[in-house]
């Protein structure tokens, strides 16, 4: 019995998605990489087909699907093998700050653009000192009358180049206690002050536009704060579930296309007169990586199930986090090794995909902090 039932419906957006991925987006893969960004016309056809922002209320231009469509979203951009349209991340972590905490007339102004793609968003936390220790940010907010100024240096920072709206995270220096001084703030692209900086150039995820933020004294209306002042830590911390949650998703989805490729490949390639399918060693090898494979969706599924229901799953998510990458990187080096030579080579697809993940152990909070999390409730 599964754990996740999907619907009918939920199936035929599957499979409407996957038609238009494989029409609109796979065949422009390596083009996309070589230049280094996804063009913003793609975010525009993502959102013109209804594949942004899926949770998102009629009254501001969405579906008001459940959180499954995000799963089958998350779910097939990952199985294309591509991480550039980043659109998990704008769907569903960087716009439910705004659906979730932003006044009436921010989400009036902003959702329907966030799910058309007219409006591409990206979160600001991370800084040159500050990385998975929000409490720790240096980037400032400071009153002036019925304006804000921040300032400060927000670095790797995903959709960076061809994000309209960041949402930013900075501290009122008047503030002593450090959660308490952390606030939302959401600026637009060409504000006065606001500079993006230079695209950095990353072992993977090539096409994903990763760059520096730099706010200079940039004035923002006090009304582009998101929620009640002093709020913002716990935002974040509320937030960050379902952020971990989809950087799991997405782990398990990219465990399942490489070992389903490695396979296939498997069985084709030929040594000593026969497949490598039919050695014992690659035999074992590949039932190993599957078992993994499929505790990690038994798992994932458990949670992304309560996670819908609207559990507090914190603990849960952060062992599914570590454990879920770190074993999408065990099978990535796995795969490449059965692909030989071949799989150092570029125009094999395992060669991306064996790049691409090393990052999820990474961000949202690296694979360290997600183990101290687990010990802390532990009460270890």
């Amino acid at each position: 019995m599964d754990i996740i039932s999907y619907t009918a419906e939920h199936n035929i957006f599957r499979d409407g998605l996957r038609k238009f991925l494989d029409k609109e987006i796979v065949p422009h893969i390596e083009e996309w990489e070589e230049a280094g960004i996804v063009p913003r016309s793609f975010w525009k056809k993502m959102g013109g087909q209804g594949f942004l922002c899926t949770d998102i209320p009629e009254r501001y231009g969405g579906a008001g699907g459940d959180f499954l469509y995000s799963v089958i979203v998350c779910e097939e951009l990952v199985k294309c093998n591509f991480s550039g349209l980043a659109a998990s991340l704008h769907s569903d972590i960087c716009v439910p700050y705004i659906s979730s905490f932003g006044s009436e007339e921010q989400k009036e102004k902003y959702l329907p653009a966030c799910v058309s793609g007219d409006i591409i968003t990206a979160l600001a936390m991370t800084e040159p000192n500050a990385g998975s220790d929000l409490a720790s940010i240096k980037t400032t907010a400071r009153e002036d009358g019925k304006q804000i100024i921040l300032n400060g240096q927000k670095t790797f920072i995903s959709n960076g180049i061809n994000c309209d709206l960041v949402i930013v995270a900075a501290r009122d220096a008047a503030v002593q206690q450090q959660h308490q001084a952390v606030d939302l703030y959401i600026v637009e692209s060409g504000t006065p002050g606001f500079e993006k900086g230079r695209q950095i150039k990353k072992i993977g995820w090539h096409s994903q536009d990763t760059a520096e933020l730099y706010f200079t004294d940039c004035r923002i209306p006090k009304e582009n704060r998101l929620g009640e002042k002093n709020s913002g830590f716990l935002k974040l911390m509320t937030k960050l579930q379902q952020e971990r949650l989809v950087c799991a998703i997405g782990a398990v989805a990219a465990a399942e296309f490489m070992l389903d490729f490695t396979i296939k490949y498997c069985r084709e390639r030929q040594a000593f007169g026969r497949p490598l399918s039919k050695f014992q060693h690659i035999q074992f090898e590949i039932v190993e990586m599957a078992t993994e494979v499929k505790l990690g969706r038994t798992f994932l599924d458990k949670l992304i199930v309560e996670h819908a229901e609207g559990k507090n799953i914190v603990v849960e998510v952060a062992m599914a986090k570590y454990w879920t990458t770190d074993m999408a990187f065990r099978v990535a080096d796995k795969c490449l090794q059965l692909h030989g030579g071949y799989g150092y080579c570029e125009e094999y697809p395992i060669a991306r995909a064996w790049r691409d993940i090393r990052v999820t152990r990474i961000f949202a909070g690296t694979n360290e902090v997600m183990k101290g999390i687990a010990a802390k409730f532990m009460g270890l």
